[in-house]
């Protein structure tokens, strides 16, 4: 293209908007969509990890979950509906809208979980735990498919972080507040471990009508912006990425999604990091009690990692999205959470182990809003975007079976196996980065260089290393 060509080339989309109203709609858009979402994500991940704490509060006894493998068991059966029923879960959300599709999922999982409360028997324990994962199966890929549709790639990180941080912090409250539900043993014939999924699960059906109140919907069709707004959201996607108007789900589009080697990719760097979270989750009060701690103080001493993890996941968010980067800072929170694995692990003190949870934690948190942005910046279109998210989380879902199968009850208190299958999933993730950095940066170079056609059928786009 010639000089003269250049200059008279039109400028992007969004070029003509003034920086004032671009800045000042992002801001509403953040208040109305991250905070409701970051709430019913932190419910969502308190009502499947709550288990660990429940599990301290009396119900391994009443339920007789020492036999065998029956907490593993019930702690992971959760995680197959929850995996499988991801991708159809994107599928559907199309189809129903945002709205009804988060407050179905979010009623749901919240009847599920009041069920736990009222539960006899061990086998029905895992029954409400296989419908807990039904209805959650559909939810965290909708929120963050939901995000990603309204702000630019580099812009992506750190809302997702700042969704994250917001459930991190809820989530860090959880155990203090089970232990303020487990003073409640007795009441009118319950124990302490069922007035948590009670009260847990009643509290969940109520954010299922704030949901629907107030759940934002896709770009194109949410109410709660102008006209003038939604066309400066569309042109700014469209200036990005070439993909602010939805295309159609095919099977074809599906099946060239599912055989693509890099999708799978992104979904095993997930797995790799939601295991070390799911197994700080499920198994930081046991390992506190490990310790020498009293039931009391190990559910309120789980709490503060969470602050630890909030400030690091921010922290590398907001330097990603700077840098235009995000594989070499993911591989610098693997080597934290790798770090931490090996102190909490393989030290004696009390104080050291306890740091090590809070590296697993600041390690592990943030490397999972980072690979699903990751994922979503080397994605474009609709539909490939959609099947994507739902492989990658659902692959986080396998990572939380993997984490409740390899921390075995007969390996506490140091659970030296789920130690080192952490931290290989940890090297696997390493490797899979340096794979795709080198895939991608050919790729940019040979469409530089005019050696092949434009990348993901976009033209003027570039994978994001």
């Amino acid at each position: 293209m010639s000089r003269r060509s250049r200059m008279r080339s039109p400028p992007a989309p969004d070029a003509h908007y003034d920086p004032k109203f671009v800045k000042k709609t992002l801001l509403m858009i953040d208040i109305r969509m991250l905070p409701i979402m970051g709430l019913l994500y932190a419910v969502a991940l308190i009502d499947r990890t709550n288990l660990g704490i429940a599990r301290t509060a009396g119900m391994e006894q009443d339920l007789k979950l020492y036999i065998g493998e029956r907490y593993s068991i019930a702690s992971m059966i959760y995680f197959i509906p929850y995996t499988i029923l991801q991708i159809p879960g994107n599928i559907v959300l199309r189809i129903l809208g945002a709205r009804l599709h988060l407050t179905i999922c979010v009623v749901g999982w919240g009847v599920a979980q009041l069920g736990m409360g009222f539960v006899k028997t061990w086998g029905e324990l895992c029954v409400c735990r296989v419908l807990l994962g039904v209805f959650e199966a559909g939810f965290f890929p909708a929120l963050v498919y939901i995000i990603t549709t309204w702000y630019k790639r580099h812009e992506v990180q750190k809302r997702l972080a700042i969704f994250y941080i917001i459930s991190i912090v809820t989530g860090g409250f959880a155990p203090i507040l089970a232990y303020v539900m487990t003073l409640l043993k007795g009441k009118h014939g319950y124990n302490g471990w069922q007035w948590i999924f009670i009260i847990e699960g009643a509290a969940t059906i109520g954010l299922g009508i704030l949901a629907w109140i107030f759940a934002a919907d896709f770009p194109e069709s949410s109410k709660f912006v102008t006209e003038e707004q939604r066309k400066m959201i569309l042109d700014r996607v469209e200036a990005d990425r070439k993909d602010s108007v939805p295309d159609e789900v095919t099977f074809a589009k599906v099946l060239a999604v599912l055989t693509d080697p890099i999708s799978w990719s992104f979904g095993l760097m997930f797995l790799a990091s939601t295991m070390p979270a799911y197994a700080v989750g499920f198994f930081i009060t046991p390992i506190l009690l490990s310790m020498g701690y009293s039931v009391s103080e190990s559910l309120l001493l789980s709490a503060p990692p969470s602050g630890a993890a909030m400030i690091s996941t921010f922290f590398f968010a907001w330097l990603s999205d700077k840098t235009k980067k995000r594989a070499v800072w993911l591989a610098a929170q693997n080597f934290i959470c790798i770090t931490g694995l090996m102190v909490t692990g393989y030290t004696n003190g009390n104080a050291t182990r306890y740091f090590g949870l809070f590296l697993v934690g600041m390690g592990a948190s943030g490397c999972v809003p980072g690979v699903l942005a990751y994922q979503a910046n080397n994605v474009t279109s609709h539909s490939k975007r959609a099947v994507t998210t739902a492989i990658t989380i659902a692959m986080g879902g396998i990572g939380g079976i993997f984490a409740t199968t390899v921390w075995r009850q007969k390996d506490f208190p140091r659970y030296i196996p789920g130690i080192w299958a952490t931290m290989a999933c940890q090297l696997m993730m390493l490797l899979l980065l340096c794979v795709n950095s080198f895939i991608f940066s050919r790729r940019n170079r040979l469409r530089r260089e005019g050696k092949c056609g434009p990348l993901e059928n976009t033209e003027g786009f570039y994978y994001t290393l």
